[in-house]
């Protein structure tokens, strides 16, 4: 390879070098601002969560003093899984955008949380003690 040829290989290498560290520099500083905001549907429960998936605020409202506690503990349990599957949108789209669609992304949607089972079915008792609560 003659010396110009060569000059050439490097400033191009350099090049893509420089461009890939600034992309790798965006998508951090993207990353670094992901969380998820839920809230529960009568609005007993409202979380917030960071960009690692980290509880970073969790506010209930009255309302939530009128549940029992399994019941509560349910419903927080599916508002945080709320906000988890925002951010992990969110991380997604962040990440298709430097990535593109391919095994790279996979690897990220293989990483996100997984879909929340089905709440236990309710049991008779809970009608009756929380009769307000249809699910």
């Amino acid at each position: 390879m003659p010396i110009q040829d060569s000059a050439a290989w490097l400033a191009d290498y350099e090049k893509n070098l420089s461009r890939m560290r600034a992309n790798a520099e965006a998508a951090s500083a993207s990353l670094s601002r992901v969380g998820g905001r839920a809230v529960s549907p009568r609005g007993e429960v409202e979380v917030q969560v960071g960009p690692s998936g980290a509880l970073t605020d969790l506010r209930l409202s009255p309302a939530a003093r009128a549940l029992e506690a399994d019941a509560l503990a349910r419903l927080i349990l599916a508002t945080v899984h709320e906000a988890h599957r925002q951010a992990g949108a969110q991380v997604v789209d962040i990440m298709t955008d430097y990535v593109g669609d391919g095994p790279a992304l996979q690897l990220v949607r293989d990483n996100l949380p997984v879909e929340a089972a089905p709440a236990a079915p309710r049991q008779e008792d809970d009608y009756f003690a929380n009769p307000g609560i249809i699910s």
